[in-house]
């Protein structure tokens, strides 16, 4: 799933298949490499394997919560701009 002929690679990472899809459909059309990932986990991995210039990531995510993720980003060399969406207050 990861294309790196775009000029931005961006990791959407949101347990919502409906706004995880429409997320990547939308930013696919405008040009960008888009990745996802339904959870924290899979988000590491994907943050370990490939490198990218932003993160969308949900803080209410199921197995390891947006949170542990922006601290998994904070450890790396590498670290790309995050954008987090949340229903939280």
């Amino acid at each position: 799933m990861f294309s790196g002929e775009a000029d931005l690679n961006v990791l959407i990472v949101e347990d919502s298949l409906r706004l995880r899809e429409s997320l990547g459909r939308g930013l696919g059309a405008s040009g960008f490499a888009v990745d996802t990932a339904a959870n924290g986990i899979i988000a590491c991995q994907h943050l370990d394997t490939y490198e990218y210039e932003l993160v969308v990531l949900d803080l209410g995510l199921p197995g390891m919560d947006g949170l542990s993720v922006l601290r998994h980003i904070q450890g790396r060399t590498s670290r790309p701009r995050v954008l987090v969406l949340s229903a939280r207050d």
